[in-house]
């Protein structure tokens, strides 16, 4: 549904239940149909030559465009403020299309060494000449992806070692192609500066991406809003919410101009598999996310379903509700860990002991924060575990942004892998554990955890943490 329709500019909860849909022309049906569809019939010879020659929008094969997503999509574009967007198959098949789309075999990205991993004496020995600029934490999976994946298609990757704008800049040249940031940094919930790097990013003639998954949909921070270009979720967190589809989006401000710098030729020159079209002639605002669906995705195949869309917009329903309460008992379960006997830190944007806790109430919707935090037990990672084990509302498993509590141990699971030092300079300490803090009555979370903590050994200076 257009934002025309309304009688004034509506808001983000009214845009999460309206937008990108009319009731079903045929049927009436209220609720978004799913088109379980391979393809779609053309009207006539002439309309498919338009289709597939770019003249025409319009449905051709699902695994370019189906109308169940088409919906998903503007409703996620109209939240994020863009212009138009993109779903993938999981947010880490939204990460790489929207690198590949502007970087290709001869390119790099710089990333902060404070990626989940933190080996960045492993790769500063590969800086090459041209480079994407990456910054704040991001999963294991996102390293693997960014060192190992890419190194594939000759995408190398080298670190900036500093949360300083001004080392961004200096790690800039002439075929610097982007940089890439997280909203919220993980696991150490680092608030990137978005409209000092975006500053940065376009006084370079290259666009600002931002990763949005932890900023709740667009609901708790927008980084349009603070001068990003392209926004990434993994869609199968907070935006489906329930923990039932593996999704992801990618979103186009459509403010980037493609042509300016003359670092993007792959927008402003002809492209080969179209018959000589030029991607920022043709498509102007849109170049962008038309560019990566109608090659990055179409080519790798990497599609959501439409089964999958409608389930995330099942969720999109209520996430304005659901993130309000996420972050009321992330809050609120953060002030009582930091009160504990047994809890030696703790670490939540809402809490003025963070680090970021300025820049989050700059950037941040209002008296919110965001759903997840991280704390450390009094003890060792056996400890740790015990403390995980002994929960019982919340669900031990390796995800974020359910409905439902959920905790992790990262040393005994997800970074198991690694020695303890190894551990540390990824940000990951014995003693760490990480909640999802989910959508129950905040009571019972407290409950929870503090029956939990009792295994934990009477402090002493022995079981004191050293993060």
């Amino acid at each position: 549904m257009s934002v025309t329709n309304f009688h004034k500019q509506p808001e983000f909860e009214t845009l999460q239940l309206h937008a990108g849909q009319e009731p079903d022309p045929a049927t009436n049906a209220r609720a978004p149909p799913i088109y379980a569809s391979t393809s779609f019939v053309f009207n006539n010879a002439q309309h498919a030559a338009d289709l597939f020659g770019l003249r025409a929008f319009g449905n051709i094969y699902s695994r370019i465009g189906n109308p169940t997503n088409d919906v998903f999509e503007k409703r996620i574009a109209a939240l994020e403020g863009g212009v138009a967007a993109l779903s993938t198959s999981s947010g880490h098949a939204a990460q790489f299309i929207a690198i590949s789309t502007i970087a290709g075999a001869g390119d790099n990205i710089v990333a902060s060494s404070l990626l989940y991993g933190g080996v960045s004496s492993v790769v500063k020995s590969s800086w090459t000449p041209l480079t994407l600029v990456f910054f704040f934490g991001e999963t294991a999976q996102t390293y693997n992806q960014f060192k190992v994946y890419l190194k594939k298609y000759n995408i190398g990757v080298k670190f900036v070692t500093s949360t300083d704008p001004a080392d961004f800049a200096a790690a800039i040249d002439e075929n610097t192609k982007a940089i890439y940031v997280e909203s919220i940094g993980n696991p150490g919930y680092t608030v990137a500066d978005l409209p000092v790097l975006s500053k940065v990013a376009h006084d370079n003639g290259i666009p600002l991406i931002v990763d949005n998954t932890f900023g709740l949909g667009g609901y708790l921070v927008r980084p349009i809003d603070h001068g990003a270009d392209i926004v990434v979720h993994s869609a199968t967190k907070w935006i489906g919410g329930h923990g039932t589809t593996i999704a992801g989006v990618i979103v186009d401000s459509g403010k980037f101009d493609w042509t300016k710098s003359g670092k993007f030729p792959s927008f402003t020159e002809p492209a080969e598999g179209y018959h000589g079209l030029k991607f920022s002639e043709t498509f102007g605002p849109i170049a962008f996310i038309i560019k990566a669906r109608v090659e990055i995705l179409r080519d790798l195949g990497a599609t959501l379903n439409p089964f999958g869309s409608f389930l995330l917009l099942q969720g999109l329903e209520t996430l304005s509700l659901r993130a309000e309460r996420h972050s009321e008992n992330a809050l609120a379960l953060a002030r009582y860990l930091e009160q504990h006997p047994k809890v030696s830190w703790v670490l939540y944007n809402g809490l003025p002991s963070h680090p970021s806790y300025e820049i989050a109430k700059r950037l941040f919707r209002p008296g919110y924060f965001g759903g997840i935090l991280s704390f450390g037990v009094k003890g060792d990672a056996q400890v740790g575990s015990k403390v995980v084990d002994s929960l019982k509302l919340a669900s031990n498993l390796a995800n974020v942004g359910d409905s439902k509590t959920l905790v992790i141990h990262p040393a005994t699971t997800t970074h198991s892998q690694l020695t303890e030092a190894e551990q540390r300079d990824a940000g990951v300490t014995p003693d760490l554990v990480r909640v999802s803090v989910g959508i129950e009555n905040i009571k019972d979370i407290i409950a929870d955890f503090e029956e939990a903590l009792k295994i934990v050994p009477e402090p002493s200076a022995e079981t004191e943490s050293k993060y």
